[in-house]
C-alpha cells in the first residue's frame, strides 16, 4: 500500500505544475502517506471469527493485498464492534476472539475466548479484565500517552461511537480512560465523516501546554493528523496572560451573565447626537440632523450582527442619505454614492462628530471599560450583576490598551468582546474539551461559539479534580453555558483501569470532601504495593520526599514529586542540591528525570511513581481537596506520601507494609 500511494504522490506530483487536479491529487496522496507510519504501532491486534461468517483481524487501520481484498479491518469499522463489545453473556454474533499480546511489532503471546464454551474463556479471575489489557496497563510509562486501540473497554467503545451530532459529556474519575475515549472518538469520528471534518477541522482542548505535549501522539498513531490541540489561552493568542486574579475576582469573571454585560456595554457606547452637524462634498453640504442620524443609527442596530458590523452599516446609511438629500437639490445632476463616501471620509469635524455618535471599539477596550466602571451607578455590570457583586471586579484601567496585562479570566471576557463586536471565531466540526470541570461559565462560551453546529461536543471531566474558582457547579449547569438542551446528560465512567486499588481506595477518602455525592472510581488493577506513608520531621519533608524521588527513579522510568504551589521553588533547590535530574511545568515529560510539579499542573497527567510531600498543605489552600485528590491520584504503580504532624482527614489507609525504596 505505501509503495502504490507513494509511486502515485509521486507521478501527481510530476504533472503538478501548471494541473490544478494533479496538485490536489499530489496533496492527498502526501496526507494518505503520513498516515502509514511504520513506527506507528502494531497494525493489528486482534482477530475475531463469527458464528456462521468469515473471520476478520483488527487493527489500528485498512490493510489490504495487491487486489484489494482486506487484510486486516479498521478499529473504527462496524464489523469491528463485536471485537469490544463481546461478553461470555452476549458474544454479539462470535464464536472466538483472540487477542495479541504484543511488544511492538513481536507477538510475545495470545488468548483465545471461544464463546461456545463459557468455561473455557480465560481472563484474570479478580477482575475479568483479558491479559492484554492488564500488560499495557503494567507497562512502564514512556513520558507520552499511548492510544487505547487494542483494549478499548465496552463502556468506552459506546461513547467512542456516539453519532456525531450527540453531544457526549462524560464524567469519569482517575485512571477511567476519559482522555482516550475523547481521543479515540475524535480519529472515529474521522473516520466515518471524512470529508466533512477534513473541510471544518476537529478542535482538541487540553488544560495546558504539558498536557498537550503529553497526548500529542495518541491521534498521529491512529493516522489522524487533520486536528488542532491547542489550549484555552491558545484560542486567543494575540492576549498573552501576564498577570493573575484574586479568586472571588476569577469567580466573578466567570459569572455567565457577563456575556449579557459585554453586549449592554457595546450598545452602551453609541450615543445619538444631541445637536446638527454640517456634512461637506464636491456637490455641497448637507445638514444633519440628530433626530435624522437618530433613525440611521435605529436602522443600523436593528439589522443585528456584530456591532463592527452595524457601525459600517449606519456610516454607509450616512453617506447614501446625504447622497439622496443632494440628489434631491439638483436632479439634473447624477451624484456618485461612492464619491460622496470618499468626501465624506475627509470631511474631519463629520468624521470626529460621527466617532462621538458611534465610536470604533476594540476587545480590548470594551473589557477595560467594562471593568473600570464596575460597580459604579454608569456600569453595564452593576445593572446586571448588581453593586456589591460588580464592584468586586472593578479595576482601574493603568497605562494603554496595548501594555494591559491580562489574566487567565480575562481571555473568556475578551473573546466574548471580540465576538460582540467582530463576529464569531474559526468554528470547528467537532471539539473534544477535556478537563472541563475547571471551566466557568464564560469559558465554555468560548468552546460554543467555536461549534458549527452547537452540538457535535465532546466534554470530559471530573467535578472531583474541579480546582478553578468560578467553574461550573456541576454538568447540567455546564451543558447550559455550553447551550445543549435538557437532553444533555453526563455519562459516567466509574470503572478505573489505571491507578491500582490500592492507591485509588487511598484517595477515594477524600471524595466525601472534594465531590460528595459523587460515585467513588473503583479499580480493576491490583498494584504492586499499597501505597506508604511516611513521617518526618516539619523541617525534613521535602529533604525526604527528595531522596524517596531520587531512590524510586531507579526503578520507575517516570516519576512525580508533587508539592504545594508555594513551595515549587524550595523543592527545586532541594533538588539541584541532591544532584537530581528534573523538569518542572511546560516541558515534556522525559523518563529518567524528577518531574516536579503543583497538583494543578498534574491534572491529566500519569507517571509509574509519585511522591507527595506534606498533603496537609496541599490541602490547606484553595480547593485544596481536589488538588489532593489529583496529587495522589497520578501514580500507576508506586505512591509515597511524605509529611509531618498528622495526615488529613479522610486520606484513608494506614501506612504501607514495609518501607519505600530508598
Amino acid at each position: 500500500m505505501t509503495a502504490r500511494t507513494s509511486a502515485a504522490a509521486d507521478d501527481a506530483a510530476a504533472r503538478a505544475a501548471g494541473d490544478w487536479d494533479a496538485t490536489v491529487a499530489h496533496i492527498h496522496l502526501s496526507r494518505r502517506l503520513a498516515t502509514m507510519d511504520p513506527d506507528a504501532g502494531p497494525l493489528c491486534f486482534g482477530r475475531i471469527d463469527e458464528e456462521d461468517g468469515p473471520s476478520w483481524h483488527i487493527g489500528r487501520r485498512h490493510v489490504e493485498d495487491a487486489a484489494g481484498d482486506p487484510v486486516v479491518v479498521d478499529w473504527r469499522t462496524p464489523v469491528a464492534v463485536p471485537f469490544y463489545r463481546a461478553t461470555v453473556r452476549d458474544p454479539v454474533g462470535l464464536r472466538r476472539r483472540r487477542r495479541f499480546i504484543l511488544e511492538r511489532r513481536r507477538l510475545v503471546d495470545l488468548l483465545d475466548e471461544n464463546f461456545d464454551d463459557p468455561d473455557g474463556v480465560d481472563t484474570t479471575a479478580a477482575s475479568g479484565l483479558p491479559d492484554p489489557l492488564l500488560a499495557e496497563l503494567g507497562r512502564a510509562r514512556t513520558g507520552v500517552m499511548r492510544d487505547i486501540v487494542a483494549t478499548i473497554a465496552a463502556e468506552q467503545d459506546e461513547i467512542i461511537r456516539a453519532p456525531l451530532d450527540v453531544p457526549v459529556i462524560v464524567q469519569g474519575g482517575p485512571g477511567t480512560g476519559k482522555t482516550a475515549v475523547g481521543l479515540h472518538r475524535a480519529a472515529y469520528l474521522l473516520y466515518e465523516h471524512r470529508e466533512r471534518l477534513e473541510r471544518q477541522g476537529v478542535l482538541v482542548l487540553g488544560p495546558n501546554r504539558m498536557f498537550l505535549a503529553y497526548v500529542a501522539q495518541v491521534l498521529p498513531s491512529l493516522g489522524e493528523v487533520a486536528v488542532t490541540q491547542t489550549t484555552l489561552a491558545g484560542l486567543v493568542p494575540q492576549w498573552r496572560v501576564g498577570a493573575g486574579d484574586a479568586d472571588a475576582v476569577a469567580a466573578a469573571k466567570g459569572d455567565a451573565r457577563l456575556a449579557e454585560v459585554m453586549a449592554s456595554a457595546a450598545a452602551a457606547t453609541v450615543r445619538p447626537p444631541t445637536e446638527a452637524v454640517t456634512a461637506t462634498t464636491r456637490w455641497g453640504t448637507c445638514r444633519l440632523g440628530p433626530d435624522e442620524v437618530a433613525t440611521l443609527v435605529e436602522g443600523a442596530r436593528a439589522s443585528g450582527g456584530p456591532m463592527a458590523r452595524q457601525r459600517a452599516r449606519f456610516r454607509r446609511g450616512v453617506g447614501r442619505h446625504v447622497a439622496a438629500v443632494l440628489s434631491e437639490r439638483r436632479p439634473d445632476r447624477v451624484l456618485d454614492v461612492d464619491q460622496v463616501q470618499a468626501d465624506l471620509g475627509a470631511d474631519r469635524p463629520l468624521q470626529a462628530w460621527l466617532g462621538r455618535v458611534w465610536p470604533a471599539l476594540s476587545a480590548p477596550a470594551l473589557v477595560r471599560l467594562v471593568l473600570a466602571r464596575a460597580g459604579t451607578p454608569a456600569g453595564a455590570a452593576t445593572a446586571v450583576l448588581g453593586t456589591d457583586q460588580a464592584r468586586v471586579l472593578h479595576r482601574a484601567p493603568t497605562g494603554t490598551v496595548a501594555r494591559q496585562r491580562w489574566t487567565e479570566a480575562d481571555l473568556p471576557l475578551l473573546d466574548e468582546a471580540e465576538d460582540v463586536l467582530g463576529g464569531p471565531p474559526r468554528r470547528y466540526g467537532h471539539i473534544v474539551v477535556d478537563e472541563a470541570q475547571d471551566l466557568s461559565p464564560m469559558a465554555l462560551r468560548m468552546v460554543r461559539r467555536r461549534s458549527a453546529d452547537g452540538r457535535s461536543l465532546t466534554v470530559l471531566g471530573d467535578l472531583a479534580q474541579a480546582t478553578v474558582p468560578g467553574a461550573a457547579a456541576d454538568w447540567d449547569s455546564a451543558a447550559a453555558a455550553l447551550g445543549l438542551d435538557a437532553t444533555a446528560r453526563a455519562t459516567a465512567l466509574t470503572t478505573g483501569y489505571r491507578v491500582p486499588a490500592q492507591i485509588m481506595a487511598c484517595a477515594n477518602g477524600l471524595l466525601a470532601v472534594a465531590a460528595p455525592g459523587l460515585p467513588a472510581t473503583a479499580s480493576v488493577r491490583q498494584g504492586e504495593e499499597a501505597p506508604v506513608f511516611e513521617r518526618v520531621g516539619p523541617d525534613g519533608v521535602l529533604e525526604r520526599a527528595a531522596a524517596l524521588a531520587g531512590g524510586l527513579l531507579d526503578v520507575d522510568p517516570s516519576l512525580c514529586l508533587v508539592v504545594a504551589g508555594a513551595r515549587l521553588e524550595e523543592a527545586a533547590r532541594v533538588l539541584g542540591a541532591r544532584h537530581l535530574p528534573f523538569a518542572t511545568s511546560g516541558r515534556a515529560l522525559q523518563p529518567g528525570r524528577v518531574t516536579l510539579l503543583a497538583p494543578a499542573e498534574a491534572k491529566g497527567l500519569e507517571f509509574d511513581a509519585v511522591v507527595v510531600a506534606e498533603p496537609a498543605e496541599i490541602l490547606a489552600g484553595p480547593g485544596g481537596a481536589g488538588l489532593l485528590y489529583i496529587a495522589l491520584t497520578r501514580a500507576v504503580r508506586h505512591l509515597v506520601v511524605v509529611y509531618s504532624g498528622a495526615l488529613p482527614p479522610g486520606l484513608a489507609g494506614p501506612p504501607g507494609p514495609g518501607p519505600a525504596r530508598r
